[in-house]
């Protein structure tokens, strides 16, 4: 995991998430930087991911630098976002 100045990408996650463990290992395996936060520790991400998703926490969502969200997303559309983004 990196600081939040090298990641553009920013995990929202719970620990007992399997998708959100399932896709960092593969981000980390990719070497995709990332910035972690866990919304059961920090109400304010839990009403980011909230304000994205309808009023639900849905895990994992995750943000990018110019300010989208995807929730749940697989690896390739993490590759594919990032991709457009460079």
């Amino acid at each position: 995991m990196m600081s939040d100045q090298q990641a553009s990408v920013t995990m929202y996650s719970t620990p007992w998430c399997g998708y959100c463990k399932r896709l960092k290992a593969q981000m980390n395996r990719e070497a995709i930087p990332f910035a972690e936060v866990d919304i059961e520790r920090d109400p304010k991400a839990a009403e980011f991911v909230m304000s994205v998703n309808g009023g639900n926490q849905t895990v994992p969502t995750l943000l990018f630098a110019d300010g989208t969200a995807m929730t749940n997303p697989s690896l390739a559309q993490v590759k594919e976002k990032l991709a457009s983004a460079a």
